[in-house]
C-alpha cells in the first residue's frame, strides 16, 4: 500500500524485497522528521520491531514518522474485521497494524535514507517540485527558436519553444507550447500546454493547460485543461470560475 499524496527521493524496491519470503506479517517505512507531534510515529525495539504506533504524540516517543509505506500479507484482513472505526468513521489502516502488534505477529520497519515530502497541500506540491527538479537531467528534443536555455533544462518531444527566454531548472512537456514568454527555476510544464507571453516561475502546469497575457505567474499549482487570459475589454474587471477549496491570490 503506497498512499498517492505521498512522494520519495528512492525507490521502495529496497524496502519490498524479501518481503513475501520472510515470516513478517507486514514491514512499514519510516522517516526521520524534525517535528514528530505533526505524523503518526513508530516506537520501536531493539530489534527494529515496531511495539507502538502514535498519532501526533504530545509527549516525544520518536522521531520516526510513518509516511504512507505499507507491505500486508493476508492477516491484515484479519486485523481489518477486528479493529472498530475511528471517530470519523473509518477504519484506520494504523489501528490495524497496532492490531498486528498487539497479537504478537512480526512487524518490522525500515527507514527510507533519502528525502520524504506528504503532498496534502499545494505549497507542499510545490515544494516536492524543487526537490525532484533539483536532480533534473537536461535534455532537448523539442523544437527552440530565438530562445535562451540557461542551466538544467528538459525540453520534451515536439514542444516548440520561440522567442522565449527558459531558466532551469525546468521540465517542459511534449507538444507544448511557448512563445515570448520567461519559464524560471523550478517550473514543471506538462503535456499540451500553451503559453503566450507570460512569466512562470517556481510553479506547477499541468497537461492542456494554455496560459496568455497575464504577467508574472509564481508559487503556484495550476490544473488540467486550465484557462488563465487577459481579456481586452472594458470596464476592466476579474471574472472567476473557482472550484471548491481554492485559493485565489490577486
Amino acid at each position: 500500500m503506497y498512499l498517492g499524496d505521498n512522494i520519495l527521493m528512492q525507490s521502495i524496491k529496497e524496502f519490498i524485497n524479501g518481503f513475501e519470503e520472510s515470516d513478517e506479517s507486514a514491514r512499514i517505512l519510516l522517516c526521520n522528521v524534525d517535528d514528530p507531534s505533526r505524523y503518526g510515529i513508530a516506537k520501536l525495539n531493539d530489534n527494529g520491531e515496531v511495539v507502538k504506533l502514535v498519532e501526533k504524540p504530545k509527549e516525544f516517543v520518536s522521531n520516526l514518522a510513518l509516511i504512507g509505506v505499507y507491505a500486508f500479507k493476508n492477516k491484515i484482513f484479519d486485523a481489518c474485521d477486528a479493529i472498530k472505526p475511528s471517530a470519523r468513521n473509518e477504519l484506520e489502516i494504523t489501528d490495524a497494524i497496532q492490531w498486528l502488534i498487539e497479537n504478537k505477529f512480526k512487524v518490522p520497519a525500515r527507514i527510507t535514507n533519502g528525502w520524504w515530502k506528504d503532498t496534502g497541500k499545494a505549497e507542499d506540491m510545490i515544494d516536492a517540485n524543487r526537490l525532484i527538479l533539483d536532480s533534473l537531467k537536461e535534455q532537448n528534443l523539442g523544437n527552440v527558436e530565438n530562445t535562451k536555455i540557461e542551466g538544467r533544462v528538459f525540453i520534451d518531444k515536439n514542444s516548440k519553444i520561440s522567442n522565449s527566454t527558459v531558466r532551469g531548472p525546468v521540465i517542459i512537456g511534449k507538444n507544448c507550447e511557448i512563445e515570448n514568454s520567461y519559464i524560471g527555476p523550478y517550473t514543471s510544464i506538462g503535456n499540451f500546454c500553451k503559453l503566450h507571453n507570460t512569466e512562470i516561475e517556481n510553479s506547477i502546469i499541468l497537461d492542456k493547460a494554455e496560459i496568455s497575457d497575464v504577467g508574472k505567474i509564481y508559487d503556484s499549482l495550476v490544473g488540467k485543461e486550465v484557462k488563465i487570459f487577459k481579456k481586452q475589454t472594458i470596464p476592466k474587471g476579474k471574472k472567476f470560475v473557482v472550484g471548491d477549496r481554492s485559493v485565489l491570490e490577486i
